[in-house]
């Protein structure tokens, strides 16, 4: 993923900017994680950028290990945590396909499955990272849900965003049902690029 790791570098200062504009669901999304974290929770965080769920699971969680690929990604989400004082949050990076840790209760990875290149090693890592029988929260924008999306989509590629597939509801489900996970909620977020939020459990 070197590609998109020097998109995302290269974007970094500017990604809470865009996301003003196409983050119309996030709101309910983030009220959705925050619901799905135990008090208790041990989470890890995958493709966390600048922090934005990162600020829904802090107050939630136990501890939250937070990572992304990109270095400047990383230095924007590490100067939240800062700013915030937020002492149950560690900050690391880490490539979603090479993760070094496990037994999480909660695995979060927010709006980052229609990016990779490899799905089903992606969801084959973030299962390995989840304790059996823990949850895993996979927000993810749904670029062919409604013709608006498929259009905005199609613009968004011209500027060179990395999308590696167009996901609807129905495709994101079948996709992470595939990989062995258990879906307990599915709810399609409204907006120009509509998020379906994603409850899953690891079998136990």
């Amino acid at each position: 993923m070197k590609d998109q790791r020097s998109y995302w570098d290269r974007v970094a200062t500017r990604y809470d900017l865009s996301m003003r504009v196409l983050g119309g669901p996030m709101p309910r999304v983030l009220e959705l994680v925050a619901r799905h974290v135990g008090l208790d929770d041990r989470v890890l965080e995958v493709a966390a950028g600048t922090g934005l769920v990162t600020a829904a699971l802090q107050p939630r969680a136990r501890e939250v290990l937070a990572t992304d690929q990109s270095a400047a990604m990383v230095a924007q989400l590490e100067a939240r945590v800062r700013r915030a004082g937020w002492t149950n949050v560690r900050t690391a990076r880490r490539d979603l396909y090479a993760l070094d840790e496990g037994g999480f209760d909660t695995v979060v990875a927010a709006n980052v499955l229609h990016l990779v290149p490899d799905l089903p090693r992606a969801l084959a890592g973030l299962l390995a990272a989840t304790r059996p029988g823990g949850a895993l929260l996979l927000p993810t924008f749904c670029h062919d849900e409604h013709l608006l999306a498929r259009a905005v989509s199609r613009a968004l590629a011209v500027t060179g965003f990395p999308s590696a597939r167009r996901f609807d509801a129905r495709r994101l489900r079948a996709a992470i049902t595939a990989s062995g996970a258990i879906v307990e909620r599915l709810e399609v977020v409204a907006g120009v690029l509509p998020i379906a939020f994603v409850a899953a459990r690891r079998p136990t």
